[in-house]
């Protein structure tokens, strides 16, 4: 098989592995059909989350069932199956509520260092059953691929927000997970998503979307498109200090902020004292991906919540290097890359 591997800040190889097996009786080989580079993986690239060595990436895969371990119940051999990017044991008290982040043994990433990377020509997944979804008849990859992680991400983070039904939230940063929070905020009952991005086509994006965009500096539009009120709530899509304290500052008294960024490894001063008397909550949230699915699912199919316009660019697994680079030009043009081994 092969792999993609990030050995270092802007470094990008396709390297060789050995063929994977199922992990455990109760686990998978997926064949991959396609998969998806996250921002997440992004951080790697970037620099950002620098662990020091190389490491395969990849948390966004949809493919073909290979094989299965002796206890797996319900995936069979040749099934397309999409997979929660966060996985679980899958028999847990957590697992049960659909959120392996709960998992009592802890969550695990694919591609990250934790288990085995999605940017691949095959995947061993454990605990197929609870990891994996069959994917519905007539839905395309590129849903597919949103279901495995940015759009349970936009959806977990717009629930989280808590919007009034009828209020006003702003979402930062317009990229694949932000323009799906965009979408979902809307789905959701908000009546009003500003979208911010310092790249004017990426707020464009967004407005055809629904949103409404504002420029200038962050705080500051978001009080004059509020008239000095705030937003009932922000969706914060990329978590930089800049950004937390910009959402901190525009969200109203008594508002929420919805962090769904990926902060990096140095400290976070955060303003504690204006957050306590302002009475603003503060929520960070990894996706419990596999519980946005009877949710999700039902909303894509009878196309209340859209999902096209997100992927915008195709490469050759093969080309993984020059399409890392397409994406970290952070581009109008370039929002979200789909990989074909």
């Amino acid at each position: 098989m092969q792999h993609v591997m990030i050995e270092g800040p802007g470094r990008v190889v396709v390297a060789d592995a050995p063929d994977p097996v199922p992990p455990g009786p109760d686990g998978a080989v997926v064949s991959v059909d396609a998969a998806a580079i996250c921002g997440s993986d992004m951080h790697f690239y970037d620099g950002d989350l620098d662990l020091g060595v190389a490491i395969p990436v990849g948390h966004e895969f949809l493919g073909t069932v290979l094989e299965i371990g002796p206890e797996v119940r319900d995936i069979r051999r040749g099934d397309r199956v999409l997979t929660a990017s966060v996985a679980g044991c899958g028999r847990c008290a957590g697992c049960a509520t659909g959120d392996p982040v709960r998992c009592v043994g802890g969550p695990q990433v694919f591609g990250s260092g934790m288990l085995p990377a999605g940017q691949a020509t095959a995947v061993a997944v454990p605990a197929a059953d609870f990891q994996m979804l069959r994917i519905p008849e007539g839905m395309d990859d590129e849903t597919a691929l949103l279901l495995t992680d940015n759009l349970a991400t936009g959806w977990a983070g717009a629930q989280r927000a808590e919007t009034p039904p009828g209020g006003t939230v702003a979402v930062i940063g317009l990229g694949a997970v932000g323009l799906c929070a965009v979408r979902s905020a809307l789905t959701l009952g908000a009546a009003r998503v500003l979208a911010v991005d310092p790249v004017a086509g990426r707020r464009q994006r967004a407005v055809e979307s629904g949103a409404e965009a504002v420029e200038g500096p962050t705080v500051e539009a978001i009080m004059d498109a509020t008239g000095g009120a705030g937003v009932d709530a922000v969706i914060d899509a990329v978590a930089k200090d800049v950004t937390l304290d910009a959402s901190l500052a525009a969200v109203r008294p008594g508002g929420t902020v919805s962090v769904i960024g990926v902060h990096d490894l140095e400290p976070y001063p955060l303003p504690a004292l204006m957050t306590l008397f302002r009475s603003v909550s503060l929520r960070m949230t990894t996706a419990p991906v596999h519980r946005t699915w009877a949710e999700l699912v039902p909303l894509v199919r009878s196309g209340r919540l859209r999902t096209d316009g997100i992927f915008t660019h195709e490469f050759a697994l093969t080309d993984a290097a020059a399409a890392y680079a397409a994406v970290a030009e952070r581009s109008p043009e370039c929002i979200k890359v789909l990989l074909r081994p």
